[in-house]
């Protein structure tokens, strides 16, 4: 296997890899934003498909596997985490952060802030798994966000859409009738801003545009928090002094403790990519 070493004749802290890690194939949605954002950066993206999906896990359970990834991650140099994963965020973020208190770790989470500046008619509506809409993590932002700006907060648990989305099911007429299932609630109840709050969700923008057109309702924005993240990935980079000063493309290494062909053929079809994909075990 490459090594991010073998890259530079003095490695330096700098050149060490960004590990970002998702329950699955969601987080590419992430991966593609920061790639986007920090071409130069190496990468380390982590599938724990054999464990997919999170959403329905006891909080406990994705904590100890947030942790023994972070650690598989660790120990193959990254200098930086990315939890490219809402319910993972939620469950785990603080438990990571106090176990290692000294590395920068990105999570995400729901854009209920820049949705809430954008509404009109200060309804907005948040699609996310049930895991991430029941953590005291989401209340808590949900509660700050309305204080703040006033702003009604609608929710939706997506049971199922994220299992079709890993199975490839990007377009099947069973994906869509959840897509439509789902929005439409939130459409009938006022939203005008809608918050794809799983990073699995954005690979079936099409489809929630499509329930939007047939609601026949006024126009709608979709937040797609991936962007904010790679910005904010990058600022902290900096701040560390860990942005990779190398002129030359990154190297993206994936790791998948599901199948090898299926996260292959997600990133060439999702993201156009063909990097080394390797199948691991984590206890």
């Amino acid at each position: 296997m490459t090594t991010f070493s073998e890259r530079a004749s003095t490695p330096v802290a700098t050149t060490a890899p960004i590990g970002i890690f998702d329950s699955g194939i969601g987080g590419l949605s992430v991966l593609r934003h920061i790639q986007a954002r920090l071409p130069h950066e190496n990468v380390l993206y982590f599938a724990d498909s054999g464990f997919a999906p999170y959403g329905g896990k006891p909080e406990q359970f994705i904590v100890t596997r947030s942790l023994a990834i972070t650690d598989f991650l660790l120990q193959h140099g990254a200098k930086a985490i990315v939890v490219a994963c809402n319910t993972a965020t939620a469950a785990a973020i603080k438990a990571l952060r106090a176990c290692h208190p000294r590395l920068p770790i990105v999570g995400v989470e729901p854009g209920l802030k820049p949705a809430a500046a954008l509404s009109k008619n200060n309804t907005i509506g948040v699609l996310a798994t049930e895991r991430t809409l029941a953590s005291s993590k989401f209340r808590q932002l949900s509660e700050r966000i309305a204080a703040d700006s006033g702003v009604r907060v609608l929710t939706q648990a997506c049971t199922g859409l994220a299992d079709q989305i890993e199975k490839g099911e990007l377009q099947s007429a069973a994906t869509a009738e959840l897509v439509q299932r789902y929005a439409a609630p939130l459409i009938a109840q006022g939203a005008d801003t809608l918050v794809l709050g799983c990073t699995h969700y954005p690979f079936v923008l099409p489809l929630f545009q499509d329930a939007i057109c047939d609601a026949g309702s006024g126009p709608i924005t979709i937040i797609d928090t991936g962007r904010p993240i790679a910005l904010h990935l990058a600022s902290l980079l900096k701040d560390h002094d860990l942005l990779n000063a190398s002129s030359s493309p990154g190297l993206l290494l994936t790791f998948t403790t599901g199948s090898e062909i299926a996260l292959r053929d997600a990133l060439k079809k999702l993201l156009d990519l063909q990097p080394s994909t390797a199948k691991v075990t984590i206890n």
